[in-house]
Order: C-alpha cells, then sequence, then structure tokens
C-alpha cells in the first residue's frame, strides 16, 4: 500500500504534469508537448541606451546584449498593433506573443511549459490566416468575387494576414458571417482562440505592472513569484479549476529573482525597470482595451 507521503508526492506530480496541458480555460488542446530549452542568442548587438525618468513612451528602445527575450521588439509590436481607435491588427499582436512567449521561457521550465500551450494558440489563428489567404487567392485567380464583407481598415494594415484574418474585429465578422463561433460548445475558432490569449495577456500585464511598481521602501518587498501568483489569482485563476490552479502556484514557486528581471531588460535599479516595465504595461493596455471591446460587443468573453 502506497504511504500517505508516497500518495502526496504521486498527487504532486500528476498536477505539474497537467499543467502543461490544461493552463488556459479550454482544456486539452494538445498532448505532445516538449519543455524548449531556453537558449541565449549571443550575436553582438547593441546596448540600452541610458534610461530616464523622462523617458516616454515614444522614445525607441535599442536591443539587449545577449539573449533571446527583447523587450525593444514587444514593446514595438505592441504599439504597432492598435488601429484607428477601436481595432487591433494580428500580425503585430501575435509577433508580441511571440515576444511575450520568449520572456516565459526565461523564467524557469514551469513557466516555460505554460508558454508551450501559449505558442499553440498564436498557431492556431496563424493556421487559420494562411488558410484564409489561401482561399482568397484562389478566389481572385477564378474570378471569383469574395462573399464576406469585411470592415474597412487603416492603410497601415498588414496585406499579409489575409482579409479575414488582418484585426481582431475582421476575424470576428468573418468567423460569425460564417458560423465558425458557437456560443454553446468548444470550436476552434480564431475567436475562441483569441479570447484565451486575451485572459493569458491581462495576467502578464498585472504581473509586469506589479513589477515595476512593488516599493521595495516599504518593509518587505514582495518576491516576484509573490507578484506573479497575485497577478494570477486576480485573472486567469477565475477561469481554472482547482487543481489546475494549485498546479500554476508551484509553477511560480521557483520564479527567479528581482534581479534577474533586472538584466532581462537591462537595466540596473528598480528605478530604471519602473520606466521600462510602465512602458509595456501602458502598450499592453492600449491592445487589451481594444480587444476587450470587440470582444464584448459581440457576447464573447465567455465563449466555452
Amino acid at each position: 500500500m502506497m504511504g500517505v507521503k508516497g500518495r502526496a508526492a504521486f498527487a504532486i506530480i500528476f498536477i505539474i504534469v497537467f499543467l502543461c496541458t490544461m493552463w488556459l480555460y479550454g482544456g486539452l488542446d494538445r498532448w505532445d508537448y516538449c519543455l524548449k530549452v531556453y537558449i541565449q542568442d549571443n550575436e553582438s548587438l547593441t546596448f540600452y541606451k541610458p534610461i530616464s525618468s523622462e523617458d516616454n513612451d515614444t522614445a525607441p528602445l535599442e536591443l539587449c546584449p545577449g539573449q533571446k527575450f527583447q523587450v525593444a521588439v514587444l514593446l514595438m509590436n505592441l504599439q504597432a498593433a492598435p488601429v484607428s481607435t477601436n481595432d487591433v491588427l494580428l500580425k503585430p499582436y501575435l509577433a508580441s506573443w511571440d515576444e511575450l512567449i520568449n520572456f516565459m521561457e526565461t523564467l524557469g521550465p514551469m513557466v516555460g511549459l505554460i508558454s508551450q500551450e501559449i505558442e499553440g494558440k498564436t498557431s492556431i489563428i496563424r493556421e487559420l490566416a494562411k488558410k484564409e489567404e489561401a482561399e482568397s487567392k484562389e478566389q481572385v485567380q477564378e474570378g471569383q468575387p469574395s462573399d464576406i464583407a469585411l470592415p474597412e481598415l487603416s492603410p497601415t494594415s498588414d496585406v499579409e494576414m489575409g482579409r479575414a484574418y488582418r484585426s481582431v474585429r475582421s476575424m470576428i465578422k468573418a468567423e460569425l458571417d460564417q458560423g465558425l463561433v458557437d456560443f454553446n460548445k468548444h470550436t476552434a475558432s480564431g475567436c475562441r482562440t483569441l479570447l484565451r490569449l486575451h485572459r493569458a495577456l491581462l495576467w502578464l500585464q498585472l504581473f509586469l505592472r506589479n513589477l515595476a511598481n512593488e516599493d521595495l521602501e516599504a518593509g518587505r518587498a514582495r518576491s516576484p513569484a509573490e507578484l506573479c501568483r497575485e497577478a494570477y489569482q486576480l485573472t486567469l485563476a477565475q477561469h481554472h479549476l482547482w487543481w489546475v490552479r494549485k498546479a500554476a502556484e508551484l509553477a511560480f514557486v521557483a520564479m527567479p529573482d528581482r534581479a534577474f528581471f533586472y538584466r532581462l531588460v537591462c537595466v540596473e535599479t528598480q528605478a530604471e525597470a519602473t520606466v521600462i516595465l510602465n512602458r509595456v504595461v501602458r502598450a499592453i493596455q492600449k491592445v487589451y482595451d481594444r480587444t476587450q471591446v470587440a470582444l464584448e460587443e459581440h457576447g464573447m468573453l465567455d465563449l466555452p
């Protein structure tokens, strides 16, 4: 018979194994996950310019040497995503997620496994866009007009994503017109996938905001692990089962210390980190708000 300690150890292992398959609400989308090893990019890059408290949201950042995650690239894509006042271009949105995945993969093997699930979500939308683009080209070659009426986009819209998947709103309209979105059961639609990414984006935004604004002078400053756990409890945890929440908390335990995050964005002090991270938080907020409004207008905030 297995003793109490044995059963406890088995339960913990069970929870950890399932963490990488049940991170985002929506269940088990694929089993064949492999642990990605974070490998730093040792190419010769330019150091960041000195950061001051006068820095603003338009000042460009330069690349940080010797690492895969680049906060400058993340910020550039986040700022390119919002179009007009109420839409988000999907290509820079997904490129932002590519960089956020790089960020998560630096935070330890368990959080790195979480990024596997999110990467699968971005792949779903990209595959749908690729399929739609191919079908549109076939229609043009055959002289057939498109039967999908889509909203007008800014001239800066990316033509490589195809018409239906150029923006959040064009995707929503196209998938609703084609009956791809089911409000009662799970379907592999871009809208449902976007909702899962949208929820995860709020978690990361709150974590980065906590990390940027934690007061190190007011008593005991909370660790990044505590800040990430708090952000999770206020966001994604509301959509997860009990045992998934417990597994997530185990993943946060081994998160690196604050000094690691300074190195990650190429700064040396909390004041400098606050400037950089708050710029990212504000950029995420613009993308999140536009996406939230679009999903809410079409009743998609609770897609199964």
